[in-house]
Formats: structure tokens, sequence, C-alpha cells
């Protein structure tokens, strides 16, 4: 499949970039190269081929959800700027409040 210049010329528009002729005449080959590779690729005989969702078996990586002891809150809040004992203080971001 080649693609001709204009049609270079809208994806540049599309993509919002000013390409010279000599730019433009590039892209041509170079995109017509790249839709050809593609056609290569779509001849391949795909039938027997069960589809995936990754290249690579993954496994589950999350540990336990497991129930622990967590900080205690005095900790947490020793190192805050400002806290009232039960929560970070922080600046009003959406006014006066």
């Amino acid at each position: 499949m080649s693609i001709s210049r204009e049609d270079v010329q809208k994806v540049a528009v599309l993509a919002r970039l000013e390409l010279s002729d000599a730019e433009i005449d590039t892209m041509t080959t170079q995109m017509g190269d790249i839709l050809d590779y593609m056609n290569l690729l779509a001849e391949v005989d795909t039938a027997d081929v069960e589809p995936m969702a990754h290249a690579l078996d993954v496994s589950d990586v999350f540990r336990d959800d497991t129930v622990r002891p967590s900080i205690d809150r005095a900790d947490a809040l020793a190192n805050a700027p400002r806290a009232d004992g039960e929560c970070y203080l922080v600046p009003a971001v959406l006014g006066d409040q």
C-alpha cells in the first residue's frame, strides 16, 4: 500500500506539523515503507494463535492482603507542620473554610 503526498500533508495538519516539501517527500517514502511492512505482517497466518493480552506470562505481583498493625496516629502526625491531634491541617485551596 502506498501513501500519497496529500495523505502525508493531511496527517501533518492533523498533527499540527509544519513540513517542508523535502520533509513531505521523505515522510511519504517512510510512511509508505511502514505501511508495506504492516501489509507483510498481515499476510502471516494467525488462525491457530490464541489471542493474548501480554507477550509474556504475567503473574500476580501483589502481596497477600493481611491485617497488620498500623503506625500510631501520634507518630504519623509528629512531623506535620500543622495538625489538630487527629488530622493534618492544610491551607484551604477553594476559598476560606
